[in-house]
């Protein structure tokens, strides 16, 4: 299935399973309701910013709307298996490498072009979303809030999601880096 087909999917299931209407979804993300329309028709790909206001306002993770639910969930995801997205904007890809497993533990890796800026400003999110950053190649200056870090290959950045945050690459090489993200235990299902 295509990585745009998939995002529309999920986000469609997503919403249906909150009883959600696109124009309640609109409201709670300040995305535009036709956006939304666009985006679940697979008619639009929508921007690493436009996912995270979207996510964030149905209280998942980026990384969760990548993750296709499987029919027998298997603590294995190989690497064929793991979906690649590329930003339309940035050109950033992102590969998730987690299993489809019920895990409080998504690991991301991000391949950031050089002098490429992503700016997500969500702030307020229903769930405690812990992240760390750990950079492999290059560097990356990453503004959490008002402080900006910069960070170089081996570095590693903890944060909460809680405010704004930006990726910026002021170098002209690649950057690559590692995702963890962290979510609270959800009940058990019975």
């Amino acid at each position: 299935m295509d990585i745009n087909q998939l995002i529309a999917q999920r986000l469609r299931e997503l919403r249906d399973a909150q009883g959600l209407s696109l124009a309640t979804l609109a409201e709670r993300s300040g995305v535009s309701r036709s956006n939304i329309s666009l985006i679940e028709r697979g008619e639009s790909s929508a921007t690493a910013t436009v996912l995270d206001r979207l996510t964030a306002a149905l209280g998942i993770t980026l990384a969760a709307l990548f993750d296709s639910p499987a029919a027998e969930p298997t603590p294995l995801r190989r690497t064929e298996d793991q979906l690649t997205w590329t930003d339309p904007v940035s050109g950033y890809v992102r590969r998730n490498l987690s299993p489809a497993v019920d895990s409080t533990l998504h690991l991301v890796e991000v391949h950031f072009p050089p002098g490429q800026r992503v700016a997500y400003d969500t702030a307020a999110r229903d769930v405690d979303v812990h992240q760390q950053v750990w950079i492999v190649e290059g560097s990356m200056e990453i503004t959490v809030g008002d402080t900006c870090w910069t960070l170089m290959a081996g570095d590693c950045l903890a944060m909460l999601l809680d405010r704004p945050i930006a990726f910026h690459n002021p170098t002209g090489k690649p950057a690559r880096y590692l995702v963890a993200l962290g979510t609270p235990l959800r009940p058990r299902r019975a």
